[in-house]
């Protein structure tokens, strides 16, 4: 799997998590979606890893994700940053799998 991000991503997720420490991390969530086939790509940043979370080696950080919801997730993707919606994009070459993420900054208590 391969992992991209943008220059305005990353000016946005350091911009954001400035004086922090943690981890970034692609979240499949399902909360309130019903199943567990159901759920939402988030871009999380996390003070610790789960143990089942897979290290992907990007451009600019490592990327953390779920190890049993890898299949949701497409082999190439970028993650970037849009000016225009003021908010981060999960990118493939064949689809968008989320064109409107925020940056969810967890704290060790959630």
């Amino acid at each position: 799997m391969e992992i991209a991000i943008t220059v305005a991503a990353v000016e946005k997720i350091n911009e954001r998590t400035k004086n922090r420490e943690g981890y970034l991390k692609l979240k499949y969530d399902t909360d309130d979606c019903g199943c567990a086939v159901n759920g939402v790509i988030a871009l999380w940043f996390v003070p610790e890893i789960d143990v089942d979370d897979i290290a992907i080696e990007t451009n600019e950080r490592t990327v953390y994700l779920e190890k049993v919801k890898v299949v949701f997730f497409d082999e190439e993707m970028k993650i970037d940053f849009s000016t225009t919606n003021n908010c981060f994009q999960l990118k493939s070459p064949q689809q968008i799998l989320n064109g409107q993420m925020g940056l969810i900054i967890k704290d060790k208590t959630d």
